[in-house]
């Protein structure tokens, strides 16, 4: 299914906007031109792993409706992975209480439509065009303005962008967009050769802490490997993993979002672009964190265990990931949603951003009330906890 829109820029050509129903729909050189190749999750074959795998689709209320924005011609000038979401769950952009509250007032939220990548809070581009020098303001605005356009067209409550960058958050707010922030917690590389010189930066509280912690993950004859590419192998890990992964699912959010299938096509088609820090003790799984690899970030998703070991998760998680992120030059590591235990392991707090197209206009008025607040304490927060609790030593915080 393909609708079309009109999408009129500021200057140049008239472009089409329309939506299709599959990542299939597209060719993947096209897209991967426009998303630029420096974060995974925006790959054409990270998305068809959701897709490909069951993971997202209708029946489990992620309908693609992926934006192109195309030249006369037919070439793709620029993209935006989307879905009309028949609930808010896996987003990591919370607005349950927006929904309760306009239904309650006799509204429909859902079905809304979604510019995001399914099950996975980590900032990067999502009105996706080709790099030309920062000159693509054009087909950013041309694709924020149909973003709103096709949640209009198509009747639904609103249209939310979640995890821009900071730079698409601004210029989504000058078409009108209410602008929304929350809280991650992401390791930057101060310059770092090794994971000492890392721990020399730190309080000496914090950085005997963390040896301390290093020094239990590993006891019981506890064996941390690192795997990638052809050592992910076929099938075995990725058994182990799903059953990890699985396990924390049911025990933070009920159901596991993503299926077995996903993990096997992402090893297939991206293995190296994933790293996995896996714990194994007498030549068996016990626990093991899912991690993907930019081209300056390094991300971390899912974690998971059979046996109870605090350490072990603080070591996969957090510390392999350092550890990686030096070897490697990269500029930082996001650890994913919440956890404001990171702190004290050098995870510092920083901004995330989301925006949202309201249709109804009491339903904005009062989301925009709510955000005025919301961001101040946000702002607030961010700042008692960079003061309070850094781990770093004072002439050394980045």
């Amino acid at each position: 299914m393909q609708n079309d829109h009109r999408a009129d820029p500021t200057d140049g050509p008239t472009l089409r906007a329309r939506t299709v129903a599959g990542i299939h729909d597209v060719a993947p050189a096209a897209w991967d031109a426009c998303a630029g190749g420096r974060n995974p999750f925006l790959k054409h074959a990270f998305l068809a792993c959701l897709e490909d795998s069951g993971s997202a689709r209708p029946e489990t209320g992620w309908a693609p409706a992926h934006v192109l924005l195309e030249t006369p011609d037919g070439a793709l000038s620029g993209c935006a992975p989307a879905y009309f979401k028949s609930h808010s769950q896996g987003e990591y952009v919370f607005d349950h209480g927006w929904a309760d509250a306009f239904e309650r007032a006799g509204g429909r939220y859902y079905p809304k439509f979604v510019v995001a990548v399914p099950f996975t809070p980590a900032t990067g581009p999502r009105l996706l065009a080709p790099d030309d020098g920062g000159e693509a303001d054009t087909p950013r605005k041309t694709l924020a303005a149909a973003v709103a356009r096709v949640a209009e067209e198509a009747g639904v409550s609103s249209a939310h962008v979640n995890f821009p960058t900071r730079a698409e958050w601004e210029l989504m707010g000058e078409l009108g967009f209410l602008k929304r922030t929350g809280l991650q917690f992401h390791w930057r590389n101060q310059g770092y050769e090794t994971f000492d010189d890392f721990l020399a930066s730190l309080s000496s509280r914090k950085r005997k802490a963390i040896r301390k912690e290093r020094r239990e993950a590993v006891g019981d004859g506890v064996e941390i490997v690192r795997l990638a590419g052809d050592a992910l192998g076929d099938g075995e890990v990725w058994d182990a993993f799903y059953a990890f992964y699985r396990d924390t699912g049911h025990r933070k959010w009920g159901a596991p979002y993503l299926t077995r299938a996903f993990f096997g096509l992402l090893g297939e088609r991206m293995g190296e672009d994933v790293m996995l820090a896996m714990g194994r003790r007498d030549g068996r799984w016990i626990a093991g964190a899912l991690h993907l690899v930019g081209a300056d970030t390094l991300f971390g998703r899912y974690w998971g265990c059979i046996e109870d070991r605090r350490m072990l998760h603080f070591e996969c998680c957090y510390y392999q990931a350092i550890e990686y992120a030096i070897e490697h030059g990269l500029s930082r590591v996001e650890a994913g949603a919440q956890g404001g235990h990171k702190v004290q392991r050098g995870y510092m707090p920083m901004h995330t951003y989301s925006a949202h197209w309201i249709e109804h206009g009491g339903l904005r008025d009062a989301v925009a009330r709510f955000l005025r607040q919301e961001t101040r304490h946000v702002d607030w927060e961010a700042e008692a906890i960079g003061r309070a609790y850094s781990p770093f030593r004072g002439d050394r915080a980045p």
